[in-house]
């Protein structure tokens, strides 16, 4: 059983990296502020789940568990309550998103 745990942490743990990874790359990559912070938060909160439930994982059933349960509940409301936050005071300081015509469209 131990052995099937640590496969599953080890997942996780590859999982949550790549998803960060993924994240950076978005945000050197995308054109603008909102597409930026959009590759970020969503990275960011997957990358965190899966690296600390990977954690959570090889913790077992003791204390530990129960904090990091804790500080991913945290994480989860904070992240996104954050970046809505940025992005809020991004469009009300003037910052317009990036937009780029369809096909047959003009930009008015």
């Amino acid at each position: 059983m131990e052995i099937w745990l640590d496969a599953l942490s080890f997942i996780m743990f590859i999982g949550g990296s790549a998803f960060v990874l993924i994240g950076g790359v978005g945000v050197l990559r995308m054109p603008d502020l909102y597409t930026r912070m959009h590759a970020a938060s969503l990275t960011d909160t997957m990358g965190t789940l899966l690296i600390l439930g990977g954690v959570i994982v090889q913790a077992g059933l003791s204390l530990a568990a129960i904090k990091l349960v804790a500080i991913t509940v945290f994480l989860l409301l904070t992240g996104p309550t954050a970046t809505y936050a940025l992005a809020n005071a991004a469009l009300l300081s003037g910052v317009r998103p990036h937009a780029e015509p369809l096909d047959g469209e003009s930009v008015s």
